[in-house]
């Protein structure tokens, strides 16, 4: 816990860094707010790289967050964090400066993992992600001219990506080690997606083992059930790695991630919230858009006020858009058996289901609805929101 006017640190600039800084104003922190982010450019959202940018439905620049009052806060762009020093209190930036702070929130977020850190992958050959800005714009135009495309992995994003190839003709294919989001979301979803990515002609290429790459004269190709697939393009959508490393010589817990307690501290002068934040018991992260916000706000709220604060109680909620599914999903998922329908229609795709448990809701999706959240968090069984802060601390 940290007076008003003692200066606050922010490394990282996404969504979970801007809105820590927001919250910590809105609270009434009068000190020095310094934001420090590896990437050059002005903050943005990350979701929709994957879908109306990537399919050009948006320009790019509809991406970027609000800018920051620059008479509150300063920005330190394009100079990553790569030390920290609790005992002294500051953080070192790879330009060599270093940063003193009173108070500290970690929104480093993450990185795209590749099949070379799992070991797929020893092409020599660097990979293909979407996760920046800038790897969105570059495949958007790769995409305009080419015929194939190969995605591995099966995830939220691996879906996206191939459901906006597939919009734009190309012969689309996913190599995955089990069906689309079934470890993310269960059966019920997976199915569904699966069959609407098959009606629009992506072929699905399961094996449990897994997909690799391999170098196909000087190109990418992707190995699965001992089938070597060739396409124009190959990206890889495969999970992702939190940014821990600057951290490593520190005495904080960050194997898996920054842990954090209840109130998204990691001690009174240091918080974490977003991708790098693991919660909860067992710790674990919880890498969606809605997630680092409310974690932010408990983060911010906790570095001003301590125990005042309230607890962060998550609200698990995330969407996606996909071969003409609006997907809107609330509870802790993986879904476990077959939903009820509330309402509308599950043969026309327009339908509210709810998932329960021992006669208690547990999840909830909305197929090609608009719901308001906070409908959709009651009928999934989700907390009231605890992370409303009415006012400055006293």
């Amino acid at each position: 816990m940290i007076d008003l006017d003692q200066r606050i640190v922010v490394v990282g600039a996404s969504i979970a860094g801007v809105t820590a800084t927001e919250e910590l104003l809105r609270l009434g922190h009068r000190g020095p707010v310094i934001l420090v982010d590896a990437e050059r450019g002005a903050s943005y959202a990350r979701p929709p790289l994957s879908k109306a940018v990537l399919s050009g439905a948006d320009a790019p620049e509809s991406t970027l967050l609000p800018a920051l009052d620059p008479s509150r806060v300063q920005y330190m762009r394009g100079d990553a964090a790569v030390g920290l020093d609790v005992d002294v209190r500051v953080v070192r930036l790879a330009s060599g400066l270093t940063v003193a702070y009173d108070g500290l929130v970690i929104a480093t977020g993450s990185r795209a993992r590749t099949l070379a850190d799992v070991g797929r992958n020893s092409t020599g050959i660097e990979e293909r992600v979407v996760r920046t800005l800038a790897d969105a714009r570059q495949l958007r135009a790769e995409l305009q001219n080419a015929a194939s495309i190969v995605i591995v992995g099966a995830g939220v994003l691996g879906m996206e990506i191939a459901s906006v190839s597939a919009s734009l003709g190309l012969h689309t294919t996913v190599a995955t080690d089990e069906a689309p989001l079934l470890s993310h979301c269960g059966s019920f979803v997976s199915e569904l997606v699966t069959r609407q990515a098959e009606a629009h002609g992506v072929a699905i290429r399961i094996d449990p083992k897994g997909a690799q790459l391999r170098d196909n004269a000087g190109h990418l190709a992707v190995q699965i059930n001992d089938t070597l697939l060739h396409a124009d393009i190959v990206v890889t959508a495969v999970g992702d790695i939190p940014n821990v490393e600057w951290l490593h010589s520190t005495p904080l817990r960050c194997r898996s991630g920054v842990v954090v307690d209840s109130r998204c501290r990691i001690s009174d002068r240091i918080v974490a919230a977003g991708d790098v934040a693991a919660f909860g018991v067992p710790a674990r992260r919880n890498p969606h858009w809605s997630n680092a916000i409310d974690q932010a706000r408990v983060a911010a709220a906790a570095l001003l006020m301590g125990d005042g604060a309230n607890a962060h109680v998550p609200r698990p909620y995330f969407w996606t858009d996909q071969f003409g599914l609006a997907l809107k999903m609330g509870g802790h998922t993986p879904f476990c058996g077959d939903p009820q329908v509330v309402d509308g229609s599950l043969a026309q795709l327009d339908a509210l289901m709810q998932w329960n448990h021992g006669g208690c809701p547990n999840g909830a999706l909305a197929i090609n609805r608009r719901i308001p959240i906070s409908r959709l968090h009651r009928i999934a069984g989700n907390p009231q929101p605890s992370n409303v802060f009415s006012g400055a601390p006293q």
